[in-house]
């Protein structure tokens, strides 16, 4: 029974952590995506830095970059350290496993020399013979032949379940060993990027610099930009505004009803369908470019580097490279395509009641009354004269301006 007990431990022992194993697995695997993901931002940073680099010496352009870098490395730093704690729970968890094993073989080992203690005074066939003839009664000796069977199975399966046990163990302190090692590399690894996130920060402070010498040629291109903004918000007022007006125009003519707010479009049901197919894919749309990163969020920021001076977002600046397309979001219709001094080309893609704007193209690729699925092309992004390619990307829910990084997927 003993042996028997032991048995079901073991296996117990061995089937518990497997439901661990896998989810330590799956968490592994998601950390190691994550690796790979911030990898592939480091190197797609790295060559938008080349491409400003060879316009000029220092740029907020480069800055946007830079910090971006910083940003990517602090989530690889972070990944490695919750790398190091699974890897802790899981050497934890396998000392133990080694612990019960040695314990269970000690506890095995000792049974089975006890056994072999008792079978030793019956070893010779005449002490066995004597052991069964010795029964009083027909049933009682059949009784003992069978015990001295079960006997000799039991030492049997005995031996056979300390092989186990043995095998098990030497299992364990190799996966525990290999545990180790990988933690040892881990946490070299760890060091090694702690001191790249300190040489980005002493680029940073060096570009900053840089960047504070030339204060006022960036406050000149403060005033531009916010010059710029003005007019591009103007000009989506008053599309917003005419669009407004032509729909419940049309809804009049038609015998619609009309909302009865100057503020909202008049929606045909095509075009509520996909309103509300849009809306339903907030957080789910596609990015306006393939690559690239927000180096400007919305809404007001300080300048990184002039003091005092705020800026107000009404998009998100998307930083890319050289040559970028600019895509369709979601499906809709090309609303307008027109320019604006200091954004460049703009296209303005209708989803119902709601308004994607791409400003700061280079060339336009869609003309006014086109539908767009998507990921078409809608133009190239435009390299100013830093070397930086930039998109200035909005959405408009009708007259109301909303945070464009809270509908696209985030990265």
């Amino acid at each position: 029974m003993k042996a028997l007990y032991k048995s079901a431990f073991f296996l117990i022992l061995l089937l518990l952590p497997l439901a661990t194993v896998a989810q330590k697995q799956k968490s592994k695997a998601q950390l190691q995506k994550e690796k790979n993901e911030n990898l592939k931002r480091i190197k797609e940073a790295n060559r938008i830095l080349q491409q400003t680099k060879v316009q000029k010496e220092a740029s907020i352009g480069q800055l946007n970059v830079i910090q971006e870098k910083i940003a990517v490395q602090k989530g690889v730093i972070s990944t490695i350290s919750r790398e190091i704690q699974l890897l802790n729970s899981g050497v934890k968890e396998t000392e133990g496993i080694v612990g019960e094993l040695q314990a269970d073989l000690e506890s095995l080992k000792a049974e089975y020399a006890t056994m072999v203690y008792a079978a030793s005074k019956t070893a010779n066939s005449y002490n066995k013979l004597m052991f069964v003839f010795a029964a009083d009664s027909f049933n009682k000796l059949v009784m003992r032949l069978r015990y001295l069977q079960q006997y000799s199975e039991a030492r049997k399966k005995q031996v056979e379940l300390i092989n186990k046990v043995q095998a098990a163990l030497t299992g364990q302190l190799r996966m525990l060993e290999s545990q180790r090692q990988e933690k040892k590399s881990l946490l070299d690894k760890q060091v090694v990027e702690n001191k790249n996130l300190l040489s980005l920060r002493s680029q940073q402070d060096n570009m900053i610099q840089k960047l504070s010498k030339q204060e006022e040629t960036l406050k000149k291109e403060v005033a531009q930009r916010q010059q710029a903004i003005k007019k591009l918000d103007n000009l989506i007022a008053d599309i917003v505004r005419e669009e407004i007006a032509r729909a419940a125009r049309a809804a009049r003519e038609e015998g619609r009803a009309t909302s009865g707010s100057s503020s909202k479009i008049t929606l045909t049901p095509e075009a509520a369908l996909i309103s509300s197919s849009f809306a339903g894919n907030k957080g789910r749309l596609a990015w306006p470019v393939e690559r690239g990163f927000i180096s400007q969020k919305f809404g007001r920021h300080s300048h990184p580097v002039l003091k005092g001076v705020v800026i107000e977002n009404r998009g998100i600046d998307i930083q890319t490279g050289q040559g970028e397309s600019a895509r369709a979001i979601f499906e809709g219709k090309v609303l307008t395509v027109a320019s604006v001094p200091g954004m460049n080309n703009i296209v303005m893609v209708q989803h119902g009641e709601y308004f994607a704007v791409y400003a700061k193209l280079r060339t336009v690729n869609v003309t006014e009354g086109q539908t767009v699925k998507p990921k078409d092309v809608i133009g190239t992004v435009y390299t100013d004269a830093n070397g930086t390619t930039e998109l200035q990307f909005q959405i408009w829910k009708n007259n109301n301006n909303l945070n464009p990084e809270s509908w696209i997927k985030s990265k």
